[in-house]
């Protein structure tokens, strides 16, 4: 039956969907690698996340590096290359520098930031030395090593994405139990540690969790890149939201996109690694939410002040056609642009202003270079300066705005009885 329904639904992929999507569902290699990816992506952005927002971004770096002396120590005391005891191996010496890094910053003046380059140089310059002691030895029993440095993906296996599930899921579940905490920790330490809770504990607590997002990703995308899984998830989903929990959930995300795309695209394209293309894919995430995020996207802030300076330019002649219309009869009178011009001589933009009231209704032109207010746009103005004059300004144009109108249905009540 299990045959039945596997070759159902890869008919309906030869059938429906296109060829990438074909490939991932049919091609062992290339589902195996996008799974992987994907839960690298969840962990490292859902994790990342926290770094980004305590402004330890280096954390991720400095920790990827200081897991290479690990891989070569756990080598060269076991003599194997099972991923897990090499694992095993990077995760003990980034936790060694986690304590290294918080040691040096609460017993010496060195900044949280000199500290991370000091343990990350100390350590990677370590890690390297042992790299090539280990390549200069007589057997080869120690080929493969040096692909942690930037990963290989194409090695990735079944239960190799299960073991990383596994793990990144017992991360992330440590993140959901501690999530008030870890909130604490991230916007305000002093404040968590005045109601009793174990700041510090938390602080190294969290750090270990984001050495288990890294050496999650070892494999995948290597030492020297796993820095940008850790941050360019988080700094991406910052750009799109306030709110914390929707900013983990979106890093996830992103990850996890930017994970499954790069491994797809190595896998379609011929000698395209897979680690440096996913580490492009997540970094067209973040120019894209740097440009075009709401509130924050350059891009987008961009349009909205310029669609502030058009609203600006239109209120201010608005305002300046009412000061007019007030000291004339009736509102079909028009006013020349010059002499709007003139009110303003530092302001530009004057005709598309017109253009803008025009289009909303407020203003109409009388003349080729002369405008008026319509009924609409005297109640606009009524409104406009409602909102940005004290009320002895609103009641002198109250009363002048009055004044002009009764002088308008006056001067029509008169020429309808010349008539």
């Amino acid at each position: 039956m299990d045959a039945g329904i596997a070759t159902a639904i890869q008919g309906l992929v030869l059938l429906g969907l296109p060829e990438i999507l074909r490939d991932i569902v049919t091609d062992y290699t290339l589902r195996t690698v996008a799974l992987g990816a994907a839960v690298l992506g969840i962990v490292s952005g859902a994790l990342g996340a926290f770094a980004v927002l305590r402004r330890q971004s280096l954390v991720g770096d400095a920790m990827s590096h200081a897991a290479l002396p690990g891989i070569a120590l756990a080598y060269l005391l076991t003599g194997t290359k099972t991923r897990l005891v090499l694992l095993i191996g990077a995760a003990i010496a980034g936790w060694v520098a986690t304590l290294l890094v918080i040691g040096i910053v609460r017993t010496t003046r060195v900044k949280f930031d000199s500290a991370l380059g000091l343990v990350l140089s100390v350590f990677f310059g370590f890690g390297l030395m042992l790299l090539t002691f280990i390549q200069r030895r007589p057997d080869a029993s120690q080929a493969g090593l040096e692909s942690f440095l930037f990963g290989q993906a194409a090695t990735v296996l079944e239960r190799d994405v299960i073991e990383m599930a596994v793990v990144g899921a017992i991360a992330v579940l440590g993140v959901i139990l501690l999530w008030k905490e870890f909130a604490l920790l991230s916007f305000d330490s002093d404040f968590g540690a005045s109601l009793g809770f174990p700041m510090r504990f938390l602080d190294v607590l969290l750090t270990t969790l984001i050495v288990v997002a890294i050496v999650v990703g070892l494999q995948m995308v290597g030492v020297v890149l796993m820095s940008a899984m850790i941050v360019a998830p988080a700094a991406a989903a910052r750009q799109w939201t306030d709110r914390l929990g929707v900013m983990v959930v979106l890093a996830a995300l992103f990850g996890a996109v930017a994970g499954v795309t790069g491994a797809t695209i190595s896998g379609t394209v011929e000698r395209l690694p897979t680690g440096p293309t996913i580490v492009v894919c997540i970094s067209a995430v973040v120019l894209v939410s740097l440009l075009l995020a709401p509130n924050r996207g350059v891009l987008w802030n961009a349009v909205t002040q310029r669609r502030a300076r058009r609203r600006l330019r239109a209120e201010a002649v608005l305002a300046d056609l009412a000061v007019l219309a007030a000291q004339h009869a009736t509102l079909e009178h028009g006013h020349s642009v010059a002499v709007l011009r003139a009110m303003n001589p530092g302001r530009g933009g004057l005709e598309q202003a017109l253009a803008d009231l025009a289009g909303r209704g407020w203003a109409r032109q009388v003349g080729d270079e002369s405008w008026a207010l319509t009924p609409e746009g005297r109640e606009e103005a009524k409104r406009h300066v409602a909102r940005n004059v004290n009320g002895d300004h609103l009641a002198l144009f109250g009363e002048a705005a009055a004044e002009a109108g009764d002088q308008g249905q006056a001067s029509r009540g008169l020429g309808e009885d010349g008539q």
